[in-house]
């Protein structure tokens, strides 16, 4: 599935192929909470790396999160003008870009179901909307973005 994205102001624009386009899993880890989450949790898709097109480069900015007293190889990208999270990017694995669904303008498909983690993580005053189906995780899933779609037939090929 062709994603294309934005932030806020318009200054950076970019797409690039999904084969797991579901927004499906909330991440309430402090990294992802305080740089793009509104609501506690902040929602990552998967990417095909090879593929991202960006309009407005210059615009960009890379912010690398602090984790257990180290800084993460893991590259979060924002819009310089307007702060806006646009996608992470690790070179552990290259192949791999994921955009905020937050970041995205292509309609996204509904998930039947999601998966809530990192929740040991999140502080009191977020209030998870766990429903019936959902899956919730103190920290990591050892199911992973690609094998969550697979699973269910959602892959998309388009």
């Amino acid at each position: 599935m062709l994603l294309k994205g934005s932030c806020h102001c318009g200054a950076v624009t970019f797409s690039l192929q999904s084969s797991t386009p579901y927004p499906y899993m909330r991440c309430y880890c402090s990294i992802c909470r305080k740089t793009a989450g509104g609501g506690g949790y902040a929602i990552n898709l998967g990417g095909d790396a090879s593929t991202l097109k960006v309009q407005g480069e210059k615009d960009i900015t890379v912010f690398h999160a602090q984790v257990d007293g180290e800084e993460s190889p893991g590259e979060r990208r924002f819009c310089k003008k307007c702060g806006s999270a646009l996608w992470v990017w690790d070179p552990r694995w290259p192949e791999l870009v994921h955009p905020f669904a937050s970041a995205i303008d292509t309609e996204l498909p509904v998930p039947p179901e999601r998966v809530h983690l990192m929740l040991a993580y999140a502080p009191d005053w977020v209030q998870p909307d766990i429903r019936e189906n959902d899956d919730k995780f103190d920290e990591y899933p050892l199911e992973s973005l690609a094998g969550w779609h697979e699973k269910r037939g959602l892959t998309s090929k388009d």
